[in-house]
């Protein structure tokens, strides 16, 4: 049966599951992955979510406990114990967020996931909000990291589009827009100083248009901030106090191969934040992923250093797990 609600009014439950009658790919089990990660030459690999990228829209406190318990139980069974190559982020039932850091102590410590992740839309508020820093104490405590991830579309302005193309576009990229915002604003980086947060599968403009925009309004605006609270204080630049997060291994971006604007953003944020995905076995083959691979490789416009950062250093130091 279908666990977790639709991830947008373009998709059911059972729709993104992609069955192989329509795109051609096979289903993939822990075999499966095993031997795309040989094929490609990739080492290890953080399993996330796919129709549970909308767990944030579960209305039930109850449920949403249950469904948790029952995704990190299931991932720590098929795959974590499978082998060690496999890794786990668990998911979270923030909408009850003292359940939500008791699921996450758990998962850390007992099923050997590595963090949460955390859903871009759905929830009741976005994720700098107060209800929500229990599960950042947490995180601070156990010193595990904490990943953004888009994949749910709706309430951003195109529930009534009808080309799914335009929304999967921008979906994925202005959830973690907003919500890094909002984390950034409301001091989360300052008030939790052990935790490791990345904005997942939304690329690299993202940042570019966040840093842009709130340095003009940070100068224009800062007076509307109440004096006492936690984040950007008004003698800062968001730019650098964003760059400063990076730089000391707090902030991390997702990335794929095919990022036009990578060359520029190396050249104002360095290339500590990018973490190399794959994105398997949603929208990529092991030969499409090969391809896509020896591009970068291959490309002159980033150094050797920005390739390996991306590829496996950054990786290392969110998640603490050295090659």
């Amino acid at each position: 049966g279908i666990v977790f609600p639709p991830l947008d009014h373009l998709h059911t439950g059972r729709a993104v599951e992609t069955p192989p009658q329509r795109d051609g790919r096979p289903n993939v089990g822990p075999k499966g992955w095993l031997d795309f990660l040989d094929d490609v030459g990739i080492e290890w690999t953080v399993l996330y979510p796919t129709v549970a990228l909308a767990y944030g829209k579960i209305v039930s406190l109850d449920y949403a406990v249950a469904a948790a318990r029952a995704y990190n139980d299931w991932l720590h069974e098929t795959y974590i114990k499978y082998n060690p190559r496999f890794k786990g982020m668990a998911i979270i039932p923030m909408q009850d967020p003292e359940e939500a850091a008791k699921e996450l102590r758990r998962a850390v410590t007992e099923l050997g996931m590595l963090g949460a992740m955390m859903p871009s839309n759905g929830l009741a508020q976005p994720l700098g909000s107060k209800a929500y820093w229990p599960i950042y104490a947490e995180a601070d405590r156990l010193g595990c990291c904490l990943a953004v991830h888009g994949g749910a579309h709706d309430r951003f302005g195109m529930d009534h589009m009808n080309m799914y193309v335009p929304v999967h576009a921008l979906g994925h990229p202005w959830g973690l827009t907003i919500n890094c915002a909002d984390i950034v604003y409301n001091g989360i980086f300052d008030r939790f100083p052990r935790v490791r947060i990345a904005f997942l599968e939304g690329g690299v403009a993202w940042l570019l248009l966040l840093l842009e925009r709130l340095h003009a309004s940070h100068e224009t605006h800062f007076q509307y901030i109440p004096p006492t609270e936690f984040g950007v204080r008004e003698e800062e630049d968001p730019r650098k106090y964003i760059r400063k997060q990076i730089n000391n291994g707090r902030f991390f971006l997702g990335i794929e191969t095919e990022e036009l604007t990578m060359p520029f953003a190396i050249k104002i944020v360095g290339n500590n934040p990018f973490l190399y995905s794959s994105d398997f076995p949603h929208e990529v083959t092991n030969e499409s992923c090969k391809h896509d691979l020896g591009e970068l490789m291959e490309s002159d416009e980033i150094t050797a250093d920005d390739k390996a950062a991306m590829l496996y250093k950054n990786a290392e130091r969110f998640y603490k797990l050295p090659l």
